[in-house]
């Protein structure tokens, strides 16, 4: 049900981040003068259509039996495949010189229009992040953009979520859904710090601060203070002490118990809308990094291929595998990120959705010639030479990249399903 519950929520967010990229085409187009046919929300075929009559400026239903004919007015759309959504814009060819047409807008209305869907998304980005910002912002970043003067930061202490009978743990009295908050008078916030004060101690006896949160108002960031401002005096503390003997370093485990990892949410006031825009412009840069190692580890796989030697084969395989480990497509993302992000509550769902929204405009600035960023350079580099892009060359070059583009994402879509079919 969690799976079921996420892939919807993954193919809602995706659907909505593709429309508003389009919508940004769509109020550009309009601003500039040129005319849009039709805008739609997912794609065809179509479900329901309204037209917009340019005399009267108001919508009316379009009946089906119309819906091949040319309209004068705008056309909105709901279509049946929830997969985006699209804005159709009169004479979408450079070559076209009819007025109102895209073809006949201006070098910068164009520059406008094909980068508008990309400021969308960077729009969108930031207005996410600063209501995170706000309202408890996940930190999955080393070095995660902040406003240091104007940011509190609450971890969520590390989480007992088994323990193994017979163990250091339960002679301890340790218990499933308990705190660790301290070791030896060291407080603790991430897993790893235990498992290497652990380490350090093997055989050892070590005190362990645990808050047992039954009594009290888990959700409370304030309950894990001491003393907790849940309890009136005179109650039991929401703090003990135990001292635990942990095993050998031989043993199979020293403490014998498996724990949550910790998310910490950091909360800003006046800097939310600076934290917005600095981690939109990280991100961006962190995405463009990546892209960059990704295309590195290709290429430099790929031709040691053509090496004599075993061993530099052997290591360029190892580069291209981690291409296809690194990148996730469609399936990928609907069919796993989205499940997990969702079980892992909306603040986190949010911030996978601003991530997104980065990634697709981030995409789209590209210069491949199916996307925006390659129409523009493609439009550019015939103004530059002054010379006519025509029809049927612009056509070729984008049809041509389209193809790629939709091989490449087959190939990562046989990727993922390989991945969820392995378990991973």
């Amino acid at each position: 049900m969690d799976i079921f519950l996420g892939v919807i929520v993954g193919l809602l967010v995706l659907m909505t981040l593709v429309t508003l990229h389009e919508f940004g085409h769509f109020i550009a187009a309009r601003r500039n003068g040129v005319r849009v046919l039709e805008f739609g929300i997912c794609f065809p075929p179509r479900a329901i259509a309204w037209v917009k009559d340019p005399k009267t400026k108001k919508w009316k239903r379009l009946p089906r039996k119309d819906w091949k004919k040319p309209q004068e007015g705008l056309v909105f759309s709901l279509n049946w495949l929830p997969i985006g959504g699209f804005c159709q814009m009169d004479g979408e060819s450079a070559a076209d010189t009819r007025k109102g047409t895209f073809g006949a807008a201006s070098f910068w209305a164009k520059t406008k229009i094909l980068f508008a869907g990309v400021a969308m998304n960077w729009l969108t980005a930031i207005i996410i992040f600063t209501i995170l910002a706000w309202t408890g912002m996940p930190e999955f970043l080393q070095g995660q953009f902040t406003v240091e003067s104007d940011t509190r930061t609450d971890f969520t202490p590390v989480q007992i979520t088994n323990v193994a009978e017979d163990s250091p743990a339960s002679r301890a009295g340790l218990m499933v859904d308990d705190y660790i908050i301290a070791i030896d008078g060291t407080e603790v916030k991430y897993t790893s710090e235990i498992n290497e004060i652990n380490q350090a101690h093997a055989g050892e006896e070590v005190a362990y601060t645990v808050a047992r949160m039954e009594t009290v108002c888990v959700n409370q960031p304030d309950c894990y203070q001491e003393p907790c401002p849940c309890l009136e005096e005179g109650e039991d503390k929401v703090r003990f002490n135990t001292n635990v003997t942990l095993n050998p370093s031989d043993s199979e485990y020293l403490l014998g118990v498996t724990m949550s990892s910790t998310q910490s949410l950091s909360y800003s006031t006046w800097s939310a809308p600076v934290v917005g825009v600095g981690l939109t412009a990280q991100l961006t840069g962190e995405t463009f990094k990546g892209v960059g190692i990704l295309l590195g580890n290709l290429v430099s796989g790929v031709a040691q291929q053509f090496s004599f030697d075993d061993s530099v084969r052997e290591s360029g395989q190892e580069a291209i595998s981690s291409v296809g480990d690194s990148v996730a497509g469609p399936v990928g993302i609907v069919g796993q990120l989205f499940p997990a992000f969702t079980a892992a509550g909306p603040s986190n769902l949010a911030f996978l959705t601003a991530l997104i929204s980065v990634s697709l405009a981030c995409m789209n600035v590209l210069p491949i010639p199916a996307l925006d960023g390659g129409r523009w350079l493609l439009i550019a580099i015939y103004k530059v030479r002054k010379k006519e892009l025509t029809k049927e060359t612009e056509e070729k070059i984008v049809s041509r990249a389209m193809m790629i583009l939709l091989a490449l994402i087959f190939i990562v879509t046989i990727l993922d399903i390989v991945r969820i079919a392995n378990g991973g």
